[in-house]
């Protein structure tokens, strides 16, 4: 967690790493023209912890042309490889799983 706040402190850049969830406030979702999710070429593996922005299955299919692997966790948060680092190699497997 510290060289989480670190990095932020150090470029300057909290305000703007905040800013998606800002923008986003009450909603289950982010404009994937924003993100010009459509450029990205390489496989795409999603694990949706609670409370994070990208909650729908279809946005994801439809913004990620070579998503690979979606699932919604029912454990974790905004920080889940540090609140559940059991469930976060659990998902970084079964996503790279599906690459193989």
């Amino acid at each position: 967690m510290v060289e989480d706040v670190t990095l932020y402190w150090l470029t300057n850049s909290a305000a703007s790493s905040a800013r998606l969830y800002w923008e986003n406030k009450g909603r289950n979702f982010v404009v994937a023209a924003t993100l010009k999710t459509s450029e990205i070429s390489v496989p795409t593996a999603i694990s949706v912890f609670p409370g994070e922005l990208y909650a729908s299955p279809t946005w994801a299919r439809r913004a990620y042309p070579k998503l690979v692997y979606f699932h919604e966790v029912e454990k974790g948060g905004l920080f889940a490889a540090w609140e559940q680092p059991d469930l976060f190699s659990q998902e970084m497997r079964a996503a790279f799983r599906a690459v193989r």
